[in-house]
């Protein structure tokens, strides 16, 4: 064993103990950190805008800080993007983590000193828990990539801006830079394409034992891989052992991984978006990820079936149940209050209190009451990819309202394989009953003839590369919607139909 193995172990040890305190002790660690975000912000603008300092408990706050999304919080970011102190938070940020999607263009969402420590110490630590319990050390001595945006940011006020995966390359810790790849100047290349070509050529000869990234653009990663040697992506990296992942679920893609490597890898999920790094997986034996109560971040949970209603109840931690799907809230030390981060999220534990997000509450199918979410579609896609041995590279499901000639609405899935079904009907009726026994309305809507059962559509290979480059949405943190509630990704997709 190696000295770095040595005292990978003994920190990982170290780190899971402190980690199990806080975890056994979940109310009382929030109800800390909502007192200390509470008593921080006060001075600032939207701490006497909205007078935190009479806020003495999670009922004077709900009374006081209704939920907001992005365009209702604008205001005060764009104070601060003018480089206004003291709005959000105590002083400037740190950082912009630039992002897009919204109504109105690039959203910009800040990093503080306060916060920006956090999303190191998670990431950090979600391999401490995998060292702690597996006591596999073996990667650690080896090279590791993490495909991730350019680190080059761009200023604007004094402060710093860019996408959070090249923010958080400027804080690789110094015992890593030897095993970091791809190098800066690889990293700092623009164009996704260009980009994953030049990481191939760096990494072949290198001895890889750790990948991280999203997985549609890892697959990308390995495909190239395995077109410029003729060998499976194991046989290249003989001691590649893990796979860190998040932005996605990663179960539809894992026959296919499975296939490019050649072997099964150990994999640990990620939870981290700009707006904080809310969880990991802490145990390759239990589901689901350990919620971060003790980062900084003040939780509040809706359930997603009353979230559009005039008031619905805002739950802390000690309310919500197992199984329940939640539209997550967030107040952070990065100036974020009862922010509407858009995920949903279902809890799979209690003790400790570990989360699966379960899709985005504005992407979801329900043109016909149904309410089918992301959680419900992988999982039948799973099933059905496991019964009949195929794989694909990706989907998504919009609805079919109008299919003509008198013919019952449908949900259509657009599929792109790289190993199809011997009978296709048959894999889409697997689907169609999984669906059914997970989403009692979409059964309801089958049985009363109201829908037909669900048809797929071919995607041609690299079909739905072609898409996210056409706009602009290729590689980095961007990944497909998994779920549409009208045909606009659909009309756009049928341009690779097969």
């Amino acid at each position: 064993m190696s000295l770095k193995s040595f005292a990978a172990k003994i920190f990982a040890k170290t780190t899971c103990n402190k980690i199990q305190k806080w975890a056994a002790r979940p109310v009382e660690t929030q109800e800390k950190v909502f007192r200390e975000l509470i008593a921080s912000a006060a001075p600032s603008a939207f701490g006497k805008d909205h007078d935190f300092s009479s806020i003495k408990n999670h009922e004077d706050f709900v009374k006081r800080v209704p939920v907001r999304d992005y365009e209702a919080l604008r205001p005060y970011i764009d104070r601060m993007v003018e480089g206004e102190e003291d709005v959000l938070w105590k002083g400037k940020p740190l950082y912009f983590a630039k992002t897009s999607g919204t109504t109105s263009g690039a959203k910009y969402i800040p990093l503080t000193a306060d916060s920006m420590p956090y999303h190191i110490q998670a990431a950090r630590n979600a391999i401490l828990c995998y060292i702690n319990e597996t006591g596999n050390t073996r990667f650690v001595d080896g090279k590791m990539i993490f495909l991730q945006g350019s680190p080059i940011l761009n200023e604007k006020n004094g402060i710093k801006l860019g996408r959070l995966s090249g923010i958080v390359a400027h804080y690789v810790p110094k015992y890593l830079q030897k095993n970091r790849m791809p190098s800066w100047e690889t990293n700092c290349i623009e164009d996704w394409e260009t980009k994953v070509n030049a990481i191939v050529e760096e990494t072949l000869k290198e001895d890889m034992t750790v990948i991280s990234g999203i997985p549609s653009w890892v697959q990308m990663y390995f495909e190239k891989l395995q077109a410029r040697t003729g060998n499976k992506v194991g046989d290249i990296f003989k001691n590649f052992r893990l796979f860190i992942y998040g932005g996605v679920n990663y179960e539809p893609y894992r026959a296919k991984f499975e296939q490019l490597i050649g072997r099964k890898v150990d994999s640990i999920e990620l939870f981290p978006a700009s707006e904080g790094f809310f969880a990991y997986q802490d145990s390759q034996k239990e589901k689901g990820m350990l919620l971060q109560l003790d980062s900084g971040i003040f939780y509040e949970f809706i359930r997603a079936d009353e979230f559009f209603e005039e008031n619905p109840e805002r739950l802390t931690i000690k309310d919500v149940r197992t199984g329940v799907n939640y539209v997550m809230i967030i107040s952070t030390n990065a100036g974020l209050w009862a922010y509407n981060l858009g995920d949903t999220v279902q809890f799979t534990s209690l003790k400790p209190y570990r989360v699966v997000v379960s899709g985005r509450i504005k992407h979801f199918t329900s043109a016909f009451g149904e309410h089918v979410i992301a959680k419900e579609v992988e999982e039948a896609m799973r099933q059905a990819i496991e019964s009949f041995g195929v794989s694909i590279n990706e989907f998504t499901v919009a609805p079919q309202t109008e299919p003509g000639e008198g013919g019952l609405p449908y949900h259509e899935w657009l599929v792109e394989f790289e190993k199809e079904p011997e009978n296709l009907a048959d894999f889409a009726l697997k689907i169609d009953r999984a669906l059914q026994e997970q989403n009692s309305y979409y059964y309801d809507l089958i049985a009363g003839n109201i829908l037909q059962p669900l048809k797929i559509t071919k995607i041609k290979k690299d079909g739905f590369t072609g898409y996210m480059k056409s706009v602009g949405k290729l590689g980095g943190q961007n990944k497909v919607q998994r779920l549409s509630n009208d045909r606009k990704l659909a009309e756009e997709l049928y341009k690779y139909k097969v």
